[in-house]
């Protein structure tokens, strides 16, 4: 996390709405793409080429999983989208919002192993500004296309709410609280969730200001939906209290997972990640 200038800080506390704009600019790191869209000799769909820099790790069968297509969001951005059909026997598909600095392409090897191993399908989407989506990143513009993604999950794929779980990882986790606050769906997952914009960059923020940016913290009170918070204990971009805070907000937590040891980006790599996922979809959906 980048620290503020003097003039950002002024500007924080004296011409609002700036901090909207220095959130955003802490948040959004958008990568060099690392997959393009190639329409085939028919012009009827996209397939996915994946550059060395997504480091796909899988073969050619897997790779063909994957389908790809372009969408339009409210704001006029076209927004890339990925299905990856994982398991042919799966009842729930995950609507994943990745996290900051990766597109589709890099998410693409974890998303197929996420997938086997719980036994999902798993949607996703770039953000406006990430790899192949057109327009910027701004948090208008993530309503904005998670309300797209969710679209064309509905509407292309004929999924129900009652088989959607919205995973939302780090900056993922602003859109999967907006939309899980006006959707029930079958659960939420939020990895590493942040409180709001300010309380990341200022960390003794008590309260919700006007101006702030991504206010989930306010927002999370509403989902109806079971949800499940992951947060590393370590984490040195989205400190351990955001989950905490989460946590203890959302009106249907299922039990957590603090994950002791681990950061921003590698709770992943803990064996606790993926045997809570399946216990989670196995066994805590099937009560509530």
């Amino acid at each position: 996390m980048n620290g503020l200038s003097f003039s950002e800080l002024c500007c924080l506390f004296c011409c609002p709405p700036c901090p909207s704009r220095i959130a955003a600019k802490l948040a959004f790191l958008p990568p060099d793409p690392t997959y393009s869209l190639v329409h085939d000799e028919a012009n009827s769909r996209y397939s996915f080429h994946l550059t060395d820099r997504a480091e796909w790790q899988y073969s050619q069968r897997e790779l063909d999983l994957i389908e790809v297509f372009q969408t339009r969001t409210s704001k006029g951005n076209r927004i890339s989208c990925m299905y990856a059909k994982c398991s042919p026997n799966a009842r729930y598909t995950l609507l994943f919002s990745h996290g900051n600095a990766v597109d589709l392409g890099q998410m693409s090897s974890f998303y197929i192993g996420l997938g086997t191993r719980i036994n999902c399908n798993i949607f996703s989407y770039d953000y406006s500004g990430y790899g192949t989506s057109t327009g910027k990143p701004s948090e208008k513009n993530l309503y904005a296309d998670i309300d797209a993604a969710w679209q064309s999950l509905r509407s292309r794929y004929g999924i129900c709410p009652q088989n959607i779980i919205l995973y939302g990882q780090s900056i993922g986790t602003v859109p999967t609280v907006d939309l899980a606050a006006r959707y029930e769906v079958a659960a939420v997952v939020l990895h590493s969730p942040l409180m709001s914009g300010m309380r990341v960059a200022f960390p003794e923020t008590k309260r919700t200001w006007f101006f702030d940016a991504f206010p989930s913290i306010d927002k999370v009170q509403k989902i109806t939906s079971p949800v499940l918070v992951i947060h590393g204990t370590e984490d040195e971009v989205i400190d351990f209290s955001h989950g905490l805070a989460i946590f203890e907000r959302c009106p249907r937590t299922v039990e957590p997972l603090w994950v002791e040891g681990a950061g921003h980006n590698d709770v992943e790599l803990f064996g606790p990640y993926l045997e809570r996922l399946k216990q989670f979809v196995t066994v805590d959906l099937a009560v509530n």
